[in-house]
């Protein structure tokens, strides 16, 4: 574990919603002023508490932040184990119960990252009376719909296919516990062009830290939930009904995975306003194990403006 990751510790809590057991992080702000502001974080795909707590650390200075584990991510309980399976739907769902039942009588700031904010998407297009508790919306490279996604239509597919494959019982068993080692995820890391994007200017030393941290990583999240989700978000259109927010959405320009231009164009299509802010991370999020410092990035100069105006208005 990183030893800034290890700093996470005393903030996390044991979280029980739905039948389903997982932990949930709960940082208080670190300026009095913004004692009465509540952001909640949603992370995004393969994901931990710890692995976005040098994001927590960015975000504590305008308000207290929550982030609770999703079903099957960050070691909490899979959706199977209350029988249901792990689609965006059901994701969102229980995002709006933990919402309910953590911030009855509160308005609060959403902030959300990349597959963490379809779920927030669907969740408000499902559950629109709840658009009323968000004072803000934060998008940290989300995106709206498979369409903007940079691969090319037979490579969607395809590799949509792969994964559902991959998330069959026997293969995701086999995969759990043949693959998710450090020999097999270095291998693989070193080898495929999507996983060697993720390591861009990174060191050998680094290399190595991003190494162990990602088997804790992979470990962590459950092997069908991760495909199941991958297959879906790769033919998924949230384009579908109106949200009547305005949206404040961090871009990568270096993102390899995101057309910047087809989800500006789908976020204005759904939601009230939009507005941009580019991030400077090298890839579509910054590293594993990124410190505070590296993590800023998602909070541009301007982005961070738009926080304290906006506390200054409530």
């Amino acid at each position: 574990m990183l030893e800034s990751a290890k700093d996470a510790a005393a903030y996390i809590l044991p979280l029980n919603i739905n039948g389903l057991r997982g932990r949930m992080l709960r940082a208080p702000a670190s300026a009095k002023k913004y004692q009465r502001r509540e952001i909640l974080l949603v992370y995004g795909h393969h994901a931990m508490l710890e692995r976005w707590w040098s994001l927590v650390q960015n975000l504590e200075k305008y308000g207290n932040v929550t982030m609770p584990d999703m079903p099957g991510f960050g070691g909490m309980d899979s959706f199977a184990k209350i029988g249901k399976k792990p689609t965006i739907d059901a994701h969102a769902d229980y995002l709006a119960s933990f919402i309910r039942l953590r911030y009855r009588r509160k308005r609060l700031t959403i902030y959300a990252v990349s597959y963490g904010f379809i779920v927030v998407t669907r969740m408000l297009q499902r559950y629109p009376e709840l658009a009323s508790k968000v004072e803000m919306l934060v998008s940290a490279v989300g995106f709206m719909n498979a369409d903007d996604l940079t691969f090319k239509p037979f490579k969607r597919k395809l590799y949509g296919r792969i994964a559902r494959l991959l998330a069959t019982r026997p293969v995701a068993f086999f995969i759990r516990y043949f693959f998710l080692n450090r020999l097999a995820l270095t291998y693989l890391y070193t080898k495929l062009p999507s996983s060697k994007r993720r390591m861009v200017e990174v060191t050998p030393e680094q290399f190595k830290a991003s190494m162990d941290f990602e088997v804790t990583l992979w470990q962590a999240n459950d092997v069908r939930t991760h495909w199941l989700t991958t297959s879906e978000f790769l033919r998924f259109d949230n384009t579908r009904a109106h949200v009547p927010l305005q949206v404040m959405h961090v871009v990568s320009k270096h993102d390899f995975y995101i057309d910047n231009v087809s989800v500006e164009q789908h976020m204005r299509q759904v939601f009230s306003g939009y507005e941009q802010f580019a991030s400077k991370s090298k890839a579509h999020v910054p590293s594993v194990i990124a410190d505070k410092a590296a993590m800023s990035v998602l909070l541009p100069p301007a982005l961070r403006r738009r926080l304290i105006q906006r506390k200054n208005k409530v």
